[in-house]
């Protein structure tokens, strides 16, 4: 693995120790994962981090990039019935429709799900964590989290989705990053407090074990057009961001703008062409 320089775009929902929150970025909890290390769930750091998302939970479904049809399609392969685990505001969960599959949406913060409902009307949404899912034994093909896997605990984890899989059934894990090949890309994710490539360590990040099998893995390579303004509110839907103080807030949001407004590649672009890298992962059910 490895190969691509790229830092996480994460920020899904999932279980995390006591109290159910909304994990955050990995950007946050000390920019744990945008550092190149998974974050600890029980850490307090975390928690307060994870709670952060509520209050951006519009912003998070309007400024985030969804995931490439061709990502999910390898992730889930046949199966029909899907959990969505961490299913935040819905960005896995519209691919996951698209395909036609039915799909469960489980989340610990209500606001999250509320902005879910907005983006996919009708799908089910559960409050629940990865530790406690609240779905019957055996009830779906698949289970898959979408920027979300290195906040759960995996000892507490691991045994709850292979209860509610079907047996052969598909844990899938899928991450947003940027690519950072584009110059412009890397300098805004210094002003963001990115230090270097996660996707380095996300081998540690997807060490599953029994009762699940080999992972396999797959890399998508595509770009989502933006507005200026929209990056910036990508960068607004960071925990780490949310959690700042204001002036440190005003100060990196002048940075990036001045970036956008100067940097060669793309001085007097009205659009951004933000390329990602979307790494997929994947394991069965033995």
């Amino acid at each position: 693995m490895g190969g691509v320089d790229a830092t996480d775009e994460n920020g899904s929902p999932v279980g995390l120790v006591a109290d159910p929150a909304d994990p955050a970025d990995p950007a946050d909890a000390g920019d744990a994962a945008d550092h190149g290390d998974a974050a600890d769930p029980g850490d307090p750091a975390t928690v307060r981090s994870a709670r952060s998302f509520g209050r951006a939970a519009s912003v998070y479904r309007v400024a985030r990039p969804g995931y490439p049809v061709e990502a999910i399609e390898w992730l889930i392969g046949d199966a029909v019935r899907v959990l969505d685990l961490g299913a935040g505001t819905g960005k896995l969960t519209e691919a996951l429709v698209a395909l036609d599959r039915d799909v469960i949406a489980v989340d610990p913060v209500e606001e999250m799900l509320d902005e879910l409902e907005v983006a996919v009307p009708g799908v089910p949404r559960i409050l629940g964590t990865a530790e406690d899912i609240p779905l019957e034994d055996a009830s779906v093909d698949a289970v898959v989290a979408g920027q979300a896997w290195h906040w759960f605990q995996p000892d507490r984890a691991i045994p709850e989705i292979a209860r509610v899989l079907r047996r052969g059934g598909v844990l899938g894990l899928v991450w947003n990053s940027r690519d950072i090949r584009a110059d412009w890309l890397r300098q805004a994710g210094e002003i963001m407090h990115e230090r270097h490539d996660a996707s380095v360590t996300f081998e540690s990040y997807v060490t599953i074990g029994p009762p699940f099998g080999e992972v396999e893995e797959h890399s998508v390579e595509w770009s989502e057009r933006m507005s200026r303004a929209r990056f910036l509110d990508l960068v607004r839907s960071r925990s780490y961001f949310i959690t700042a103080p204001a002036s440190e807030q005003a100060a990196t949001i002048a940075a990036l703008e001045t970036l956008l407004q100067t940097h060669p590649d793309i001085a007097g672009a009205e659009e951004l062409a933000v390329p990602y890298v979307t790494r997929c992962f994947r394991s069965r059910l033995r």
